[in-house]
């Protein structure tokens, strides 16, 4: 099984190039090659899983090549229990969100490029065990969306509210330029933190070095711990939605076309989530135990200020967007615990809400197609015409709050109990509201948008999905409530890892976190 986690990045990546030697005309064949590129990603993360040991867990399939001997840097690859999850994630979203963008007709060899450019840096991350190259894997995954909003997105109207009105209309607030910049602008700041905590760590590691498994092992003075957890949390956070930098993610969801919406909800999210674990939690744990009361603090934020924002929101993206600031308060939430229901639970939520809202976004890009609308109140009874996205945006809906029997009720369930064997039981309490919330206005939108009498006029004869476009809610759809009733296809991966680090935690930093 040597170099299989290579060809998982490879296989997108090697469609990328392709792809510049497509003349752009040849438009079948751009589509075509990039299909083969992601599910040759899927299909090498189906294979991944397939052969992982879980009975003997930690890191397998390694693979490692020098880069930069001097400076201690690796191209080191190898999968973990929550590594083969989150591969399975990525590879489904991609071929998903390929098959969502058939109809892209604006320069769509560049997209379809860009696309695959994104989730190779994306498959990269989840399997990288040097940090210097996570942090590269990490930056090609963030950077293209840039371009992917700027360029392919769409622009719509915010009214100007609170105090600094005067500034919505010089920095066009609702563009997708100005969606694109904020996202960037605001996620280089927090790839500068990390920066400084890589170098940081690798300066005290005594080895100097960046491999993973050597930080891991060492003991950092606490001092050193205490700063650069922060700028790992922060860093990454940014780019998990935590409160109160999550301000580009909702103008960005919004923005975007509906596979970076799928891409950029239901994985990139993930990317930041999977950092504060992966970095913070597992390299400088003293820290994180004596931080992890702040951690869960401002994730009980971002759970009940999210799902008021969404519940406040008339635009279906935004209220999309707002719900997954809240929903990946859940995921910080989790891993705030420290404990292994927290984290069996963090992570399962990070795929639970990637396939749910790559499922909301695929339906939501065939509505706005069809109806050219994303306003709630100027749609209605749209089950009439379109059945088949009705019946799937209600499981979506019933698996974002957390209804047993699909994979949002499994996730939220580990990580409260998690967080009521913490150290603050308390965490419980605003998760719970906060799903109470999220009831109310995802069944309310539901019922608005679809469970009423039958539309009139244009709506009338809505088209419901053709062709590629049942790929997404046939797959997603059916994952939400798979890994609902078998969640073990899942846990079985996760647990195995969330035990093995826990296991190699100080005694010391895990009693912090425990009643």
């Amino acid at each position: 099984m040597s170099h299989l986690l290579a060809l998982t990045m490879a296989a997108p990546a090697l469609a990328a190039v392709v792809l510049l030697l497509i003349p752009s005309t040849s438009r079948t064949a751009l589509r075509l090659v990039s299909l083969a590129g992601a599910t040759g990603g899927l299909l090498a993360s189906l294979r991944v899983a397939f052969v992982y040991d879980r009975a003997q867990g930690g890191l397998q399939l390694l693979d490692s090549v020098p880069l930069v001997p001097s400076l201690g840097v690796h191209l080191k690859l190898a999968v973990d229990g929550w590594g083969v999850a989150l591969l399975l994630l990525t590879g489904v979203i991609v071929v998903t969100g390929v098959l969502a963008s058939w109809s892209v007709n604006k320069r769509d060899k560049e997209f379809f490029l860009l696309l695959l450019v994104l989730v190779a840096g994306v498959f990269g991350v989840f399997v990288s065990q040097d940090l210097f190259v996570f942090f590269l894997f990490y930056e090609i995954a963030v950077l293209p969306m840039y371009l992917l909003i700027g360029i392919w997105g769409s622009s719509h109207q915010v009214p100007a509210a609170g105090p600094f009105t005067f500034a919505w209309k010089r920095f066009e607030v609702g563009s997708r330029e100005y969606a694109a910049m904020k996202l960037t602008l605001m996620l280089l700041v927090g790839s500068a933190a990390i920066l400084v905590a890589m170098f940081l760590l690798w300066e005290h590691s005594g080895a100097r070095t960046f491999d993973l498994q050597v930080l891991e092992a060492t003991k950092f003075p606490l001092a050193v711990q205490h700063v650069v957890f922060p700028l790992v949390w922060l860093g990454f956070g940014t780019l998990a939605g935590v409160f109160p930098f999550h301000t580009w993610s909702p103008d960005g969801h919004a923005s975007a076309p509906t596979a970076v919406s799928m891409l950029h909800a239901g994985v990139l999210m993930k990317l930041g989530a999977f950092g504060v674990l992966r970095i913070g939690m597992v390299l400088v744990p003293d820290a994180a135990a004596w931080w992890a009361p702040i951690v869960g603090a401002v994730a009980v934020v971002n759970v009940l200020y999210g799902a008021l924002c969404a519940a406040s929101q008339k635009d279906l993206k935004y209220i999309i967007a707002y719900s997954s600031v809240s929903h990946m308060g859940v995921v910080m939430l989790g891993i705030a615990t420290m404990n292994a229901a927290g984290w069996n639970g963090a992570v399962y939520q990070m795929v639970a809400h990637g396939i749910m809202t790559g499922l909301f976004f695929a339906l939501v890009g065939l509505v706005y197609e069809r109806a050219h609308t994303r306003t709630i109140a100027l749609m209605g009874g749209f089950a009439h015409p379109m059945p088949v996205v009705a019946g799937f945006f209600t499981l979506a809906c019933l698996s974002s709050l957390g209804l047993p029997g699909t994979a949002g009720f499994v996730a939220e369930f580990m990580v409260f109990v998690g967080a009521a064997q913490g150290a603050s039981p308390w965490w419980v309490v605003p998760g719970v509201v906060g799903a109470f919330v999220t009831a109310v206005y995802v069944l309310r939108a539901c019922k608005t948008i679809f469970w009423g009498p039958a539309p009139t006029g244009a709506f009338a004869a809505l088209p419901d999905v053709h062709r590629t476009e049942w790929a997404a809610p046939l797959a997603l759809g059916a994952l939400l409530v798979v890994f609902g009733f078998w969640p073990r296809l899942l846990l079985d991966f996760i647990d195995v890892a969330s035990q093995g680090y826990l296991g190699k935690l100080p005694l010391a930093a895990v009693a912090q976190v425990l009643p």
